[in-house]
């Protein structure tokens, strides 16, 4: 049976779960912070390297802008409130995305925890701040053309060095909540040969049991990476 490496999970359906439990959106995206937490523990318990859940997205800016101050807020208070316990656990914190247009108290907040948890190890948990796959994608290939980088130099290996996960594994396993099916411009290119799994569960319903399902199934199958296995 296979383990998994590097999990990415789009933590979906907050909103949604806030709606139906308390008549109110914001609700639902305080529990799904909360159980962040919870799955970061689960991957250590079962010896997980990397964890990158889908945080904020590029386009989650044509949101209300009062959902956006309380999902900003809860980001200071997820800092504030875990950021100790996180760091003694041994647990390195990194952030993937556009941060250079996000408010100027957020980007002091994660460069102190990306500089306080840099030599952790327990395992690498990646938010994806700001993030969206086509603009990362854009970004890299605008860096490479500023490089001045030859036709020929060009490949799969150069792009990934451009990319925000460089240095990161590309994760073997998607995880979305919720119960949609889509990608939702998330790690497009890292994500080209990982397991999809869709929950009919929405994220802070999702717990150890769905966690470890997911794992087991990963475990009996056949990665053929577009090869044969027979």
């Amino acid at each position: 049976m296979i383990s998994p490496s590097h999990i990415a999970i789009i933590m979906d359906g907050n909103g949604r779960w806030g709606l139906k439990k308390y008549n109110d959106r914001n609700k639902g995206h305080y529990y799904g912070l909360l159980n962040i937490n919870k799955v970061i523990e689960h991957c250590i318990k079962i010896k997980i390297k990397y964890l990158t859940l889908y945080t904020f997205s590029t386009e989650n800016w044509n949101r209300p802008k009062k959902e956006i101050d309380y999902l900003f807020f809860l980001f200071k208070f997820f800092y504030k409130k875990n950021f100790n316990k996180l760091n003694k656990n041994n647990i390195k914190i990194k952030f993937i995305g556009d941060l250079k247009n996000i408010p100027k108290d957020l980007k002091i907040i994660i460069k102190k925890i990306e500089d306080k948890t840099k030599n952790n190890d327990a395992i690498t948990v990646i938010f994806a701040f700001n993030y969206g796959a086509k603009s990362e994608l854009v970004n890299a290939f605008k860096n490479i053309i500023k490089n001045k980088t030859k036709v020929y130099e060009i490949n799969e290996e150069l792009i990934n060095n451009y990319l925000y996960t460089n240095n990161i594994p590309d994760p073997d396993i998607l995880i979305r909540t919720g119960g949609e099916k889509r990608l939702s411009n998330f790690l497009l290119w890292q994500l080209s040969y990982a397991e999809l799994f869709f929950i009919n569960k929405n994220w802070p319903d999702f717990n150890f049991f769905d966690l470890k399902k997911v794992i087991k199934a990963f475990g009996v199958t056949k990665r053929k990476f577009g090869g044969l296995n027979e």
